[in-house]
């Protein structure tokens, strides 16, 4: 099957698009620029039919492009079976994630994460200990794409701040995500940014993408910019 997908996919690769992509994720050489909606099609003609006989052939091979990934997270989160199952998935996946746009797509499409919220957290908890950047950014994108609500805003923040680790993206999904929670709660999450323990470069640039928003006003900004370190 995997044949099969690397030749529908050089069929549909674009050398500008590659070119722009690698452009956007540094140090990934293996893509073929191949556009989301094509991937999101072939994937969902996975999932609509002998999806485990897919991802018994994913699971246990190297993938030559990064599009293959990319089509292996997405038919795990549009796969219909039970959540074990799905989670058990989700963690053999986890070691293929080597990059920003690989983590935050696979998130992004974990929608089983808003039907089974406490289960799925409890999923996460774990990995908050692991010390593997993509493991954590992984982590940090789940809540900001699934948690950032009423009953987990307090969890988040507070999950947020016990991250230490010198990585760069996962520094950055940091900043997105305490700038997310800014927006939805800036009661609770102006509270947290006067008082935490991130690390100066992350923290500044939660602030600064707090401050991009349109929804925030100026005098808000002003009032952001001040606790700039």
């Amino acid at each position: 099957m995997q044949e099969q997908i690397i030749a529908r996919l050089k069929s549909l690769s674009e050398p500008e698009y590659q070119k722009f992509n690698r452009g956007l994720i540094p140090g990934v050489d293996n893509i073929l620029g191949v556009r989301s909606p094509y991937l999101r099609q072939i994937a969902r003609e996975i999932a609509k039919y002998d999806w485990r006989s897919y991802l018994d052939e994913a699971e246990n091979n190297d993938d030559i492009y990064m599009e293959q990934t990319l089509i292996h997270g997405i038919v795990i989160g549009l796969i219909k079976t039970d959540l074990t199952e799905i989670l058990k998935h989700v963690s053999t996946f986890l070691p293929k994630i080597n990059n920003w746009a690989v983590c935050d797509s696979f998130c992004c499409g974990l929608k089983i994460a808003d039907k089974y919220q406490s289960e799925v957290w409890e999923f996460l908890q774990p990995i908050f200990s692991d010390n593997h950047e993509y493991y954590l950014r992984f982590g940090v994108v789940m809540m900001l794409s699934h948690y950032i609500n009423e009953n987990y805003i307090d969890r988040v923040l507070a999950s947020l701040d016990l991250i230490h680790h010198d990585g760069y993206y996962l520094k950055m999904a940091v900043a997105w995500a305490v700038s997310v929670c800014y927006i939805k709660f800036p009661t609770r999450t102006l509270e947290f940014l006067q008082h935490n323990s991130l690390d100066d470069l992350t923290f500044n640039k939660a602030l600064q993408k707090i401050c991009e928003s349109k929804r925030i006003d100026l005098q808000t900004k002003a009032l952001i910019k001040d606790l700039k370190r």
